[in-house]
């Protein structure tokens, strides 16, 4: 063990040095970036359409490459899936991540070349090591084994030569062999495509292990927790894996479950780190444990632009380099990556918090909102408010969705919650006036319209009976992995959903 931190602490050495060159330097290390995904696509048919070649400045870049969405460059990816090569990266393309479906309800297929897997999300992977162990120089997090809670993968019914499944799966099907000993469960059971049964063969394979660090999204994570306690009968995690520290999470805001996560991993010296890696890219990490920030990360072959929320409906939005963002300002995340996707709009809004050096903070999804009446509602916040609300009730969410009430002949407009609690707030009519008064404090555009209740009223809370979303998520085919339930929406379609699952429990 000694040997192995001193070779990582050299490594990691190295590389804090060439963060904090991208810190100092962010600009001139995000051109080079982009040149050299240039030069790589210019030997694609995606490169030859659009003379790469030829371009020379970032601006030229920008007016001759336009900014696309998944529907297209869905065609291109088709025809990779089917075995073409060289059309959006020269490499051959094999692994292709599937999304979690939240921007629509079909699925996404995201290409992932061998160069995104090595040279970004393997790279973030050991950037959140050297990060900590910096943070934390007399951690032990090496003595055990890391408990990744990832999904599944299979094979492509268009190629056999062709693979897809969660982005979390894909990572552990492609890593090197050594990572199958500092690692737990075993790939066999970590890629089980069904829920349940991987829930019930991790308990048995994990109970054992001297596990240091967890990893995954917060809600299925609090699932498999729970589900080890029950089995166990122990009161939390530390009376089953003692020596644990470290829990890396991202895919949505921490906020609502950091408390859930505190009264189950009781102790003073466990840490929290939030990641940004999505199937596009692994995108930022939080460096600073005092802050609710990220820092982007500038060198994984990604290049990024920013379009401010409010122009992204226009016929030629603005798009920004990380030379001209704003702090505080609410943007569309544009990329372009090294596995062939060209000005790319991943569907995430972020604000800078920060730009010496550039540090994020995911505001929500550029489809997930509530602006029906012009409130313009986002989902950081819903985050805000919902936090507050419960500080004042004593309530724990577990899970939530919004949606608006239409205006009836009858009645006003409004927004209905439909949330399920871990622990009941002591007054559901104060948990809602908390809720409506926080939104108008960071939401001006909120506060407009509901002043003197003339075109919003006041929100409606309703209840969920336990389980309801897990069912609901059952239903649609996506329990475990990166599945996220919808913050906010537009339209009724998931809260009606979700509103008949609760009647059936509630009449059982």
């Amino acid at each position: 063990m000694p040997l192995l931190n001193s070779i990582l602490n050299w490594v990691n050495t190295k590389r804090l040095y060439s963060i904090d060159l991208f810190r100092k330097y962010p600009f001139e290390v995000q051109r080079d970036v982009l040149f050299e995904l240039l030069k790589q696509g210019s030997k694609t048919e995606y490169g030859a359409r659009y003379g790469f070649d030829g371009i020379r400045t970032i601006e030229e870049f920008q007016k001759r490459v336009p900014l696309v969405d998944y529907e297209t460059i869905k065609p291109y990816i088709e025809r990779l899936r089917q075995g073409e090569e060289k059309l959006l990266w020269p490499t051959d393309i094999k692994w292709f991540a599937k999304s979690s479906g939240t921007t629509q309800s079909k699925s996404k297929f995201i290409p992932v070349s061998n160069e995104a897997l090595e040279d970004c999300h393997f790279r973030g992977a050991r950037d959140v090591l050297a990060i900590y162990m910096n943070l934390y120089p007399e951690n032990n997090l090496l003595s055990g084994k890391g408990l990744t809670l990832g999904g599944s993968h299979q094979v492509d019914n268009f190629n056999m030569n062709s693979f897809y499944g969660d982005l979390s799966a894909i990572l552990i099907e492609n890593q090197p062999w050594w990572a199958e000993f500092i690692r737990t469960p075993s790939q066999k059971v970590a890629l089980i495509p069904d829920w349940e049964e991987k829930l019930e063969k991790l308990t048995h394979e994990t109970l054992n292990e001297n596990v240091t660090s967890l990893a995954g999204v917060p809600s299925w994570n609090l699932v498999m927790i729970k589900h080890l306690l029950n089995y166990t009968g122990k009161s939390n995690l530390l009376e089953i894996w003692p020596n644990l520290e470290l829990f890396m999470h991202g895919g949505v805001s921490f906020a609502p479950y950091r408390e859930q996560f505190q009264k189950v991993i009781p102790s003073p010296n466990m840490h929290y780190m939030e990641t940004y890696n999505a199937s596009e890219g692994f995108f930022a990490i939080q460096d600073d444990p005092a802050s609710d920030s990220m820092l982007l990360m500038l060198d994984y072959g990604i290049f990024y632009e920013f379009v401010p929320l409010d122009e992204l409906t226009k016929p030629n939005p603005t798009a920004l380099t990380i030379a001209d963002v704003e702090v505080g300002r609410n943007y569309a995340m544009v990329i372009t990556t090294n596995s062939g996707l060209w000005r790319y709009l991943i569907g995430d809004t972020v604000t800078f918090t920060s730009k010496h050096p550039h540090k994020i903070r995911i505001t929500g999804r550029t489809r997930h909102f509530i602006n029906v009446f012009g409130e313009e509602v986002i989902v950081e916040n819903a985050e805000r408010a919902l936090e507050k609300a419960c500080k004042a009730t004593g309530a724990l969410v577990a899970e939530y969705t919004a949606a608006p009430v239409y205006m009836g002949t009858d009645r006003k407009g409004c927004h209905e919650w439909f949330i399920e609690f871990v622990k009941q707030p002591s007054s559901i009519e104060e948990f809602a006036r908390v809720l409506d008064s926080t939104l108008c404090e960071v939401n001006s555009d909120y506060e407009a319209k509901r002043a003197k209740n003339v075109t919003l009223d006041f929100p409606v809370v309703t209840q969920a009976a336990q389980g309801t979303f897990f069912e609901w998520m059952r239903q649609r085919g996506k329990l475990g992995g990166q599945n996220k339930v919808p913050r906010l929406s537009n339209t009724r379609e998931y809260i009606d959903e979700l509103l008949a699952i609760h009647n059936q429990l509630k009449s059982k």
